[in-house]
């Protein structure tokens, strides 16, 4: 067990070295840490049609990490859509395989009376599926799955990319 607990310690230190932290970390008391603290203050505005429902729902989930009790004071507004291309096209001009590809802008607002514009970026995920002759409601359940996964996906990027903003912001500059 000693030599364990030696290789993680060595394994950490040179990454200390070079200004390494989590994005998610916790405070000395053990408390929510300053990402998980302002990602849970963040209020998602509505994304139209379903697959914007879905990762709608991903978002929110991701960001009540520190709990329901946080009062509000940003608003995230995403634009989001999927664009499907055939990409294995047989000789009848019939495409064997699906890829779908999401992209999400999204812009990071204030709840101030100046609606102060704090910042903004860009996801994107790529997924794909294949289609088989006479397997419509097979590839109506996987164009649903891959939607699903995709809005995770975006989720997951607008998460980090919202939680290194706001870490970078609360870092003291040297």
């Amino acid at each position: 067990m000693r030599r364990r607990q030696f290789l993680a310690l060595a394994s950490g230190a040179p990454l200390s070295g070079c200004g390494f932290h989590p994005v998610y970390m916790p405070t000395a008391s053990g408390q929510a840490g300053v990402a998980q603290r302002e990602l849970a203050a963040i209020q998602v505005d509505l994304i139209p049609d379903r697959p914007g429902q879905l990762l709608r729902q991903a978002l929110q989930q991701r960001f009540e990490g520190a709990g329901d009790s946080v009062a509000r004071r940003y608003e995230l507004s995403v634009g989001f859509y999927i664009a499907g291309e055939g990409i294995a096209v047989n000789p009848n001009s019939i495409a064997t395989r699906i890829r779908q590809t999401g992209n999400a802008n999204w812009t990071l607002v204030a709840q101030d009376p100046g609606r102060t514009r704090l910042t903004s970026g860009y996801a994107r995920a790529v997924d794909g599926y294949n289609l088989f002759d006479a397997q419509y409601f097979a590839a109506d359940l996987e164009s649903e799955a891959i939607t699903k996964r995709l809005a995770d996906a975006l989720a997951d990027q607008i998460t980090l990319q919202l939680a290194t903003w706001f870490r970078k912001r609360a870092a003291p500059s040297s």
